[in-house]
């Protein structure tokens, strides 16, 4: 991947499969490759999905880069390196990429479900709140316009406020731990 310094990175570190909303991806993918943007994708499944993302490297040539099949040390560059982290699911009952991708800072771009939901706060531009960036309908142009949002303030003073912001989430067993002790405490009166 050849871009010039400066240029946005999207990662996206996932399984090929129809599950993962790579449909929304294809669906928008030219559009999103004429910001000025560069996508990183690791991933394996699906074999449509594969052959897609092959030739789609190829046509876009030092745009995008598809890794298909799964190695570890990649997938930490991907999540360290990249500013913003695609996962737009259809459903995703947990989800820990978008929580990795916070502890790294790399900003998430989720559709808003399950465990993204729970995760990712979404930019609040008046008050500065937020660890990402959230679109709720599963269409691949809501996503687009989330996509845009988020490289708009790419390079600002909103996005280090951000960045510090999801570096500081604490997603760990200790917090959920605390809080199912605070709910069966109530629960018990």
């Amino acid at each position: 991947l050849t871009i010039d310094a400066g240029t946005p990175v999207i990662g996206m570190v996932t399984r090929l499969t129809q599950q993962k909303g790579l449909d929304l991806v294809i669906r928008v993918l030219d559009e999103i490759l004429q910001e000025n943007v560069a996508l990183v994708l690791l991933g394996s499944g699906d074999r449509d999905y594969e052959d897609f993302f092959r030739g789609a490297e190829y046509h876009y040539k030092g745009r995008m880069v598809s890794w298909l099949g799964y190695n570890d040390q990649v997938a930490r560059r991907i999540y360290a390196g990249a500013d913003f982290f695609l996962m737009p699911s259809r459903f995703e009952p947990c989800g820990i990429s978008q929580m990795i991708a916070l502890r790294y800072g790399t900003l998430p771009i989720v559709r808003e479900t399950g465990g993204l939901a729970d995760t990712v706060i979404p930019y609040n531009e008046y008050t500065g709140e937020g660890n990402g960036f959230t679109f709720t309908n599963y269409n691949a142009h809501d996503m687009l316009h989330v996509i845009r949002l988020a490289l708009s303030v790419y390079g600002t003073p909103a996005m280090k406020r951000l960045i510090k912001n999801a570096m500081a989430e604490d997603n760990s067993f200790k917090t959920s731990a605390k809080e199912y002790q605070r709910l069966y405490q109530s629960a018990m009166g």
